[in-house]
């Protein structure tokens, strides 16, 4: 399954991750991580300084670890190859040894501005661990440890559990209050005497504090991977919510032996110490607590189900809701514009109608001043001046206002 990766300087072909890590596609996890720790240890830049190729194929090996390690992008690449993929958005892992000072503030950077950044531990931390050339400290169970950590560094300790503690199960966090970025690290012996790293946990912020925690409660305990699909997330804001809980990974070890067990605190700040406190717990006082992690691990799976199920449904419920929206944008654009049209037609029908009665009483004005009878309404005799129809005077007849006004000018003379 060939494709192409776009590298610093130009593109190069992809490899299959399988070939890459010279394993077969059936391979346990734990094949996979010991191919790749074999490898990294091979082609780290820190043991080939003088070897352009080894470091290339360093990232070759990285980036196919960073598919077969991950059980979702293992499935997407078996399933339907690089394709598959590069529509989710894959975030790869720096070594932050081998970036340089400016590479590492840019990392910082974009770190403090909320940009998941995945790194790599040390390969001089990975060999030494397994040469056993490291310096374990005791942590006994019930007690806690504090220190200080170098950058790309590492702090080993040893617990010891008996049976009874490895039955009940057992608990190892790490708290930093002054919020330094550190992984949390699990080493199984190797059968030539050295520690093999066997499962990491990455600090994740807490309040004001960072923590990471490793859980051996003989139930199998999941740890959420924020990083998970971030890019797809940042192109899709509506995806990180259906998203959030596709980060849920199973913790590839869910319980201890009787015995000594190996762990590390390792500094991951960029440029700075790490401050921590470390501390063993036996899961037989908080019998309570374990029973709600269980419980809430439960509901957190089914909530991922139905959230699956639920997506499927709210994409289609917004897709209809976003249907009958711009039909209902456009219904009102369509209403408003008829009405605009009604109103526009009635103002011109009433200008019109105000212009044509103007008209007609002008021609009436005009008729009665000009005295002219052909402008007379048929049927309508108006009476003449002295209020005869055919204004002839009739003096056999005495008006009113002329009645004894002879008299009357007698008296006042």
């Amino acid at each position: 399954m060939g494709s192409k990766i776009e590298g610093s300087s130009a593109l190069v072909a992809r490899r299959d991750p399988y070939e890459v890590l010279c394993v077969s596609r059936d391979s346990s996890d734990q094949e996979i991580k010991t191919a790749y720790r074999k490898l990294a240890l091979k082609y780290h830049p820190d043991k080939n300084a003088n070897n352009p190729e080894a470091s290339e194929n360093f990232k070759e090996v990285a980036y196919s670890y960073s598919i077969l390690s991950d059980p979702e992008k293992r499935r997407q690449y078996d399933s339907a190859g690089f394709e598959a993929l590069d529509a989710e958005g894959m975030d790869m892992e720096i070594d932050l040894s081998n970036l340089g000072t400016v590479n590492t503030m840019f990392a910082a950077l974009f770190s403090k501005l909320g940009v998941p950044i995945k790194t790599t531990i040390s390969a001089n931390v990975l060999e030494e661990a397994m040469n056993g050339t490291v310096t374990i400290r005791p942590l006994p169970i019930g007690t806690s440890v504090s220190g200080k950590v170098e950058k790309q560094c590492a702090h080993f300790f040893s617990v010891t559990i008996n049976e009874q503690q490895a039955e009940a199960g057992i608990v190892i966090r790490v708290v930093s209050t002054s919020q330094s970025k550190f992984k949390l690290l699990y080493f199984e012996q190797d059968p030539h005497g050295g520690y093999g790293l066997a499962l990491q946990e990455d600090s994740e912020k807490a309040g004001k504090a960072t923590s990471a925690g490793m859980y051996f409660l003989h139930f199998q305990v999941y740890r959420l991977d924020s990083t998970l699909n971030a890019l797809a997330m940042a192109k899709d804001p509506e995806a990180a919510f259906f998203k959030r809980l596709e980060g849920l990974q199973p913790c590839e070890i869910s319980e201890l032996k009787a015995g000594t067990h190996i762990f590390a605190v390792y500094g991951d700040n960029f440029f700075k110490t790490a401050t921590y406190t470390i501390e063993a717990l036996c899961a037989k006082s908080y019998e309570d607590t374990t029973e709600k992690l269980k419980d809430i691990e439960a509901q957190i799976l089914r909530k991922r189900s139905e959230l699956r199920q639920f997506e499927t449904e709210y994409r289609k419920a917004l897709a209809r809701f976003q249907e009958v929206t711009n039909r209902y944008s456009k219904e009102k654009q369509s209403v408003d514009e008829l009405l605009k049209e009604r109103d526009n037609i009635q103002s011109s029908f009433t200008n019109a109608k105000i212009a044509s009665n103007s008209g007609t009483a002008s021609n009436l004005s005009n008729g009665s001043n000009g005295g002219s009878s052909s402008n007379r309404i048929p049927g309508d005799e108006s009476p003449g001046d002295d209020g005869t129809a055919d204004g002839k005077d009739k003096s056999g007849k005495k008006r009113w206002f002329n009645l004894n006004l002879k008299g009357s000018d007698k008296k006042l003379g």
